[in-house]
């Protein structure tokens, strides 16, 4: 029993006592809210002051700066009426100026139209007094006044014409001895400066031979080499008593040197037949071709014509093998190249210009065998289809005085060409003739039908002419002959007989593999 109230009494005072704590605990927490509450407000009331006192700064701020730009914008208003009223000072000084000038110009205005008045007045006065004394002497001389003015002009036009006649002889007369003082000094100077050395052109070339065995097999059986290398290059071999040497004669220098140049490789070869000739007469064209190339670059390489066009660099290289009255036509139009510049340089002129037309000059030298035409015409179309200068073709085609020269030095162009033509022992008027004459037997054979090429060999005694056998038969081959000789006989004048050789010839080629 004690036991029970011991444990009731136990449990009760656990529960007053955690009543009692729970109400303790509560009003402990009340207390902190309420001092939480209090320091809350605290802290909102001392913020709110802090925003006061700031806001209060931070208006006492703007306050200033406004009093500041307020004070600056008073004092950049005073300045610029400072410089406003300084400007309007000016403006009022410069109206005083003008209006002061003003009243100085009215002034010399009216004193001007007095002036104007009075040189009227007087004017005036001398026309009538000029008048009167024109009549005066009209009346004393009997003469009008036109018929004075016009007596007058007369006498003195007879007076100036007499005397600008007078100056005028004596300026020419002058002027030619001077001018021709002038050139000759020019000219000697050319001459002098520009020295060339003159060789004969002829028609003949020497292969000389190892031994005089080898002549007979160039002549190959029954003389087949010999033909074959005679029709493949049309150039007339002469093998006779000379000794290790075989004469090559021809009027063309670009077959001969065809003919010379395969006959020494086939000599350096030893193997000579038909075969073997026509390859080396293939290479040999091909060398000369090249060599022909390489003879243009050193003609415009030595007289400093620079940007031609290939095919004219060829065309120069030809004219090593072209000659004219015996003169080689590229030593001529070097030499005429040089001569025209020295004399340009000395009278100051374009020397570029007139040696470009000097070295272009005999062109066409390159082409008269091929084609009909003058060399100059010729010459000048090559030059016109490479676009070539307008001022250098007018000397082109001017050097023979075809047309009048345009400029100086076209004119420097005639004289070089002249100069270096008549240079002693340049040229032989006889070797002219004489390739004329050949080059005319040639184009007379070449005009009739189905023949494919001719060839005048023999020096002129004999002209081969090789027919296409597709278009000429045997019979016609009699009748061509014939027509040919006929036509030489009406057209050329030559000493002796010509024998005309006709040629039709078959050729198959097969190979064995």
């Amino acid at each position: 029993m004690n036991g029970l109230i011991i444990v009731a009494t136990f449990v009760i005072s656990i529960a007053v006592g955690i009543f009692i704590g729970m109400f303790l605990r509560k009003k402990i927490a009340e207390s902190k809210i309420q001092g939480a509450e209090q320091e809350a407000k605290r802290l909102v009331d001392l913020a709110k002051v802090e925003a006061e006192n700031m806001k209060k700064e931070e208006i006492i701020k703007a306050k200033e700066e406004i009093m500041n730009n307020r004070n600056e914008l008073d004092k950049e208003i005073k300045e610029r009426r400072s410089e406003v009223q300084k400007q309007e000072s000016r403006m009022i000084q410069k109206e005083e100026n003008l209006e002061k000038r003003s009243d100085k110009l009215e002034e010399k205005e009216k004193d001007l139209e007095k002036e104007y008045e009075s040189l009227e007045s007087q004017k005036n006065e001398v026309n009538e007094i000029y008048k009167k004394q024109s009549e005066e002497l009209q009346r004393i001389a009997q003469l009008s006044k036109d018929d004075a003015k016009k007596y007058l002009l007369d006498q003195i036009e007879k007076e100036i014409t007499s005397e600008k006649a007078k100056i005028i002889r004596d300026l020419d007369q002058k002027a030619k001895e001077e001018s021709n003082k002038n050139a000759k000094e020019i000219i000697s100077y050319a001459i002098q400066k520009c020295a060339a050395d003159h060789t004969a052109e002829t028609t003949v070339s020497i292969v000389n031979l190892p031994s005089d065995d080898m002549k007979g097999r160039i002549i190959g059986r029954e003389g087949r080499n010999i033909k074959a290398l005679e029709t493949l290059t049309g150039i007339d071999l002469i093998i006779d008593d000379t000794p290790e040497a075989v004469i090559l004669s021809g009027f063309d220098p670009l077959r001969r040197e065809v003919a010379r140049i395969a006959l020494e490789k086939l000599i350096d070869d030893g193997r000579i037949h038909p075969a073997k000739i026509e390859e080396m007469v293939e290479k040999a064209k091909e060398e000369l071709a090249q060599t022909i190339k390489e003879e243009g670059e050193r003609a415009a390489l030595e007289t400093g014509v620079n940007n031609l066009h290939p095919d004219i660099i060829k065309l120069l290289g030809k004219l090593k093998y072209r000659t004219s009255y015996g003169q080689n036509v590229l030593n001529h139009s070097i030499e005429v190249s040089n001569l025209a510049r020295i004399m340009a340089e000395e009278l100051g002129l374009d020397p570029k210009r007139a040696r470009r037309a000097g070295l272009l000059h005999d062109i066409g030298k390159a082409l008269d065998h091929d084609m009909e035409g003058t060399h100059v015409q010729l010459g000048v179309d090559i030059l016109k289809k490479y676009k070539e200068n307008p001022l250098v073709i007018n000397a082109v085609e001017a050097h023979h005085g075809d047309v009048e020269p345009q400029t100086f030095e076209a004119v420097l162009v005639q004289a070089a060409d002249a100069i270096s033509a008549s240079r002693p022992g340049a040229r032989r008027e006889t070797l002219e003739a004489y390739i004329k004459r050949l080059e005319s037997l040639e184009a007379i054979a070449d005009s009739f039908d189905g023949v494919e090429k001719s060839f005048a060999i023999q020096a002129g005694r004999e002209v081969r002419i090789i027919v296409k056998p597709d278009k000429i038969n045997d019979n016609q081959m009699v009748v061509l002959a014939r027509d040919v000789s006929k036509r030489i006989e009406d057209e050329m004048e030559y000493p002796g007989q010509i024998k005309v050789n006709v040629i039709r010839e078959n050729r198959i080629v097969d190979y064995a593999k």
